[in-house]
């Protein structure tokens, strides 16, 4: 088995992947590849520069990455990796799962953590809507999905070297895509956001959106929801619900207002570098998950923010 083989459509998340990918090389002394597709001259470059020691730049004429699996297949056969990590976003996860049977191997989705224990590769995972985290060691040639923003960015260093191998690849044309609708957020992606403001049940009327919007606006953060705000009273588009079907974030700041903290909703949270939590009940689940809590009434703590952030 010769190193790790990192992968993602997004060139971004490639070099996610590489900050993880590179810390395990490290620690199996063993070298990273990275694949681009389609990606520019500055872009491969970046990607040695993020930590590979080698990348494949392949190129080919369909706009769909898709339509690329067996190619990228073929390049992890050549390459005959310990590991493949694959960026777990809609697109990526379809073509690790068609990578995974053709080659037979093993396929861990949305890994929350992979590490080497006792010179093995062990992920963990969440199970059940959160309720369990699933430890698994994997064999090798394992491919591994990685949602976005698990892990930042790799460090560049102009300074580093490596190769870059260019490969013509073979599209699969046997499916067309006839027409992409793109969609219409009526909000901010909160994926991206920093700073984030959640709303719950604990607001008595859609009026009182009103007192959340000053906040929000007093320290520069986007709006999310609870799912029966999005889905049941319907105050907020779909897509601002935060939870294990809806967004999942990682902002600076998350600061709860009003919600209980059901596992459901954490999930879509856990991975914020601080979390702050408002509500009346003391024993509220929530208060389990964040770094700060405040117990009291949202109606007389909200505006006490928004006149100190106003001073």
């Amino acid at each position: 088995m010769n190193g790790i083989f990192v992968y993602s459509e997004d060139i971004a998340v490639t070099k996610q992947l590489l900050n993880i990918g590179r810390s395990l090389a490290d620690v199996l002394q063993v070298n990273v590849t990275a694949l681009a597709l389609n990606e520019t001259e500055t872009d491969t470059a970046g990607l040695i520069a993020c930590g590979a020691e080698k990348v494949i730049a392949l190129s080919g004429s369909n706009p769909w990455v898709e339509s690329y699996a067996e190619s990228i297949a073929e390049c992890i056969a050549k390459e005959n990796p310990l590991l493949v990590l694959i960026g777990g976003t809609m697109r990526g996860k379809d073509v690790a799962a068609r990578i995974a049977a053709w080659h037979s191997h093993g396929l861990v989705n949305s890994a929350m953590s992979i590490e080497v224990v006792e010179r093995k590769l062990e992920t963990k995972r969440m199970l059940y809507g959160g309720l369990a985290v699933c430890k698994e060691e994997l064999s090798e040639g394992c491919i591994v999905t990685i949602d976005p923003r698990t892990y930042e960015e790799a460090a560049a260093d102009p300074l580093r070297n490596g190769d870059v191998v260019a490969c013509t690849a073979q599209s699969n044309d046997a499916v067309l895509v006839g027409g992409v609708c793109p969609i219409v957020r009526e909000r901010a992606d909160l994926a991206n956001a920093e700073k984030i403001i959640c709303v719950g049940r604990g607001l008595s009327s859609q009026s009182d959106m009103k007192l959340v919007e000053d906040l929000a606006e007093k320290i520069g953060a986007e709006i999310g929801c609870s799912r029966s705000i999005a889905e049941d009273y319907h105050w907020l588009p779909t897509e601002s619900y935060i939870g294990l079907s809806g967004q999942k974030v990682k902002p600076q700041l998350y600061l709860s207002i009003g919600i209980s903290g059901q596992v459901q909703h954490i999930v879509g949270a856990r991975d914020a570098r601080v979390i702050v939590a408002i509500d009346k009940n003391e024993k509220a689940p929530i208060f389990s998950a964040a770094d700060y809590g405040i117990v009291g009434d949202l109606y007389e703590i909200v505006p006490k923010l928004i006149e100190k952030l106003g001073k």
